[in-house]
C-alpha cells in the first residue's frame, strides 16, 4: 500500500522560519515543499479557478512523482450545490488538466448545511471521466447512508474520511480501491498538533481498511504555525 501524506496547501506566511527557511523567497516554497513531500492538496482553486498555464506552471515546479490534489470550485459545490455539473466540471477539468500526470484526486467539499441529494451526487459523479478519482467529503448527517455509500461506490469515489480534534466525523466506509484523508484539527499542544497516538490510531486504522495494493492520500489541513507540516512529516514516517 502507498500512502502519500502532504498538507492542505502551501502557500501560509506564518510557515516562514519554521517549515521555510527565511532566506528562500516565496516564489519558490513550492520547490522547497515538493522536496519533503510527495503530494499537496490545492485548496486555492475552491475560491479561484485558476488558468490552465497555472497548472502547468506548478506541474513543471515539482518532481515526476508528485501529485497534486484539487479542491473543486465552491461554484460547483457551494453556488450551484450540483446541481447542472456538466460545464463546471468541463471547465474544471480543462483547467487542472494543466497539471497532465501529476494530477491526484479532486476533492468535492461540500456545504455543512447540504442535506443528502444522492441523484444531484450521481449526476456530478457521472460528468467526471473513469481516469479522474473523485473524493466527497459530506459535511450533514443526512448523507450516512447506505444510499450514499452505494452511490460513491458505484463511481469508485473515495468517502473522505474527516478528523477533527482526533476524532472521525465521517463514517469510516472504503467506498473506493483507494482512500483520501483530511486531518483538521488536533487537540495535542501546541494547538492545533495532533498527537502521537492519534496519528498512530489512524495509521492503523489505513493499514487495516486498504489492500497492499491501495493508494491513500493524506493531507493535514491544520495550518496554523505550521502544525500541519510537523504533523505531515510524522504522519508519513507512521505510514511507511
Amino acid at each position: 500500500m502507498s500512502v502519500l501524506v502532504g498538507t492542505s496547501g502551501w502557500q501560509y506566511r506564518d510557515w516562514r522560519g519554521d517549515f521555510y527557511p527565511r532566506e528562500i523567497p516565496q516564489r519558490l516554497w513550492l520547490e522547497h515543499y515538493a522536496a519533503r513531500f510527495r503530494t499537496v492538496e490545492n485548496n486555492s482553486a475552491f475560491y479561484r479557478l485558476p488558468k490552465r498555464e497555472t497548472f502547468a506552471q506548478w506541474r513543471e515546479r515539482v518532481p515526476g512523482d508528485f501529485a497534486m490534489a484539487v479542491k473543486a470550485s465552491r461554484y460547483l459545490t457551494h453556488v450551484r450545490r450540483l446541481r447542472d455539473p456538466g460545464e463546471p466540471v468541463r471547465r474544471f477539468l480543462d483547467a487542472a488538466s494543466g497539471l497532465g500526470g501529476k494530477l491526484g484526486p479532486v476533492l468535492l467539499q461540500l456545504p455543512p448545511d447540504f442535506r443528502a441529494d444522492l441523484a444531484l451526487l450521481d449526476d456530478c459523479l457521472g460528468q467526471f471521466p473513469g481516469g479522474v478519482r473523485v473524493a466527497v467529503e459530506p459535511r450533514d448527517p443526512s448523507w450516512w447512508t447506505e444510499g450514499t455509500q452505494a452511490v460513491l461506490a458505484a463511481h469508485n469515489a473515495a468517502l473522505c474520511w474527516a478528523d477533527r480534534r482526533g476524532s472521525p466525523v465521517t463514517p469510516l466506509w472504503r467506498t473506493a480501491d483507494w482512500g483520501y484523508l483530511r486531518f483538521h484539527e488536533g487537540t495535542a499542544s501546541p494547538w492545533p498538533r495532533y498527537s502521537a497516538d492519534t496519528l498512530r490510531g489512524w495509521a492503523e486504522r489505513v493499514a487495516k481498511t486498504w489492500p497492499p495494493g491501495g493508494t491513500v492520500y493524506a493531507y493535514f489541513n491544520n495550518d496554523q504555525g505550521g502544525a500541519a507540516t510537523h504533523d505531515a512529516t510524522e504522519f508519513a514516517r507512521l505510514t511507511g
